[in-house]
Formats: structure tokens, sequence, C-alpha cells
């Protein structure tokens, strides 16, 4: 038992830190989406410091589990990840969105440690369905893992890829919900609502889990579930806030793609702890 409590409050550290980062990188870079990183940031420790097989000396190693970031503008939290797991030094986050930075607004390849660019959304779980087949093809013993946010599947490829997952049976993938309730525009519920988001997805023939995006307990034990269901591909809708730990960001719009200024940085640093 002393071994699962060390576990979580070693993942929350690397998720409070995770969140330090994002608010440092966006606050030099003056650009960015704070909202969606914060979010999906307990998340994203759970996978790098618990879940994902793969090594940060060997970025391309054949056997490694693939991660996707679909929701890409969300960037920010996966290179804090990628940093403090190793791939490159932290000192690559404070060139975020400059020109020749390997961290650009959007992910792309040239970053080690991502497999794919992203930016135009609603195309990562098809991206995840071509990794997942292709592990299958090549007999490869590795899983896949795609972040999508709630906005964002609000796009008719999602849900064409969410029926060929389902048809080609593939359990090596297991697609994250950030649900954070909110995109750019507002509320998503007043944008285009998605519910009921469980029915649609059980519809679609996926095993979907729900839990508390912030719990990380919930979190480790979902991807651990995930990896022991057989015959269909895994859905874990997770709840959570927008700008989770930042009080005055928390399910405020405007944090959607709004960099702090420097007054917020410092107060949202010392929130942070």
């Amino acid at each position: 038992m002393k071994h699962i409590e060390e576990k979580i409050e070693f993942l929350e550290e690397k998720a409070r830190h995770i969140r330090r980062l994002i608010i440092d990188m966006l606050f030099k870079a003056g650009s960015g989406h704070p909202g969606g990183s914060l979010s999906s940031a307990d998340l994203i420790a759970a996978l790098y410091f618990e879940v994902l097989k793969h090594d940060p000396e060997n970025p391309r190693w054949p056997d490694r589990d693939r991660f996707h970031l679909s929701k890409g503008h969300a960037c920010p939290v996966v290179y804090a990840a990628l940093a403090e797991a190793g791939y490159f030094k932290k000192e690559e986050l404070w060139t975020l969105r400059e020109l020749g930075s390997i961290l650009q607004g959007h992910p792309d390849r040239r970053t080690p440690g991502i497999e794919a660019a992203s930016g135009s959304l609603g195309q990562g779980l098809s991206v995840a369905l071509g990794m997942s087949l292709a592990g299958r093809i090549d007999k490869r013993g590795y899983r896949v893992y795609v972040l999508m946010g709630d906005g964002e599947i609000q796009e008719g490829n999602i849900w064409e890829a969410a029926m060929a997952c389902s048809h080609y049976k593939c359990d090596n993938l297991c697609a994250v919900l950030d649900y954070n309730g909110y995109q750019i525009d507002g509320r998503v519920c007043d944008v285009m609502g998605i519910e009921p988001i469980k029915e649609k997805w059980v519809s679609f023939g996926w095993n979907v889990l729900e839990i508390d995006g912030h719990n990380m307990r919930r979190i480790v034990s979902a991807f651990e579930k995930a990896a022991r269901h057989k015959g269909a591909p895994t859905i874990i809708i997770a709840r959570t806030t927008k700008g989770k730990g930042v009080s005055f960001m928390e399910n405020i719009a405007d944090f959607h793609g709004r960099a702090p200024t420097e007054e917020e940085t410092k107060k949202a640093l010392e929130e942070l702890g």
C-alpha cells in the first residue's frame, strides 16, 4: 500500500511541476494555450511517468508505446512532460514559438518524442488508428494513446475514425477525452453540445470509462483497466477543469488561448506552489 501511495504522490508532484513549466513557458513566449494545457496536466503526468513504455534516450525505439496529442494547441503540456522526462534540455522550453525552435505552437516531428504533427483538429484519432493497425501488421506489442479535446470531437472525422477503430477491434488503442467543458468560443454545450457522450461512444462499440481527470488514483486505475480490456478500443472520458490549478484561469474561456501577463504569472506560480 505504501508503494501505491508513494507512486500517486510522485505523479501528483510531476503534474504540479508540469503546470509551473506551462505558466513559465507561455509567459516567456507571450502566446499559447494555458487552459487546455493545465486541464490535461494530470493525465499527461500519468502517461509519461507511469503508463507509457518509452525511452527518452532512444525516442524512435520500435517497441515504444505511441502517444499522439490530437488537440495540438495544448502542446505546452506535452513539451513540459518531454523536458521533464529528459527528451531535451529544459532550456528549450523558453524558446516556445520562436522562429527555428524545436517547440512550435503546434507539434511537429522535429521535437524529440513527438510522433506526428497535429494542429488541425479532429485528425488525431485517425492518426492513432493508423499507428494501432501498423503495430498489428508489424507484430509489435506496443500500445497507442491519443488525447483529444471535448470541443475537438465536434469534428465529423473523429466519428469516422471511431467507427473504424471499433470495426478493426483495436484493443491496443486507448483514447483519452479531456472533457473540460470549454472551447475557444465559450462552453462546449453552447457552441455544439456533445452529450450524451458516454452513450455515443458505447454505441460506436467502444469500452468506455469515466473518471475525475484530476484524481490521480482514478487516472492510473483507468489506464490499467484499458490495457486489460480485449476485443475493442477503450476511451477514458476524463472530467476536468479548464485552467486547473490557477484560480483566475479556471473555467474562463479567455484563457483558452491567451498567455498570462507578468502579474498573472507571478500569482499563478504562487498558487501552484
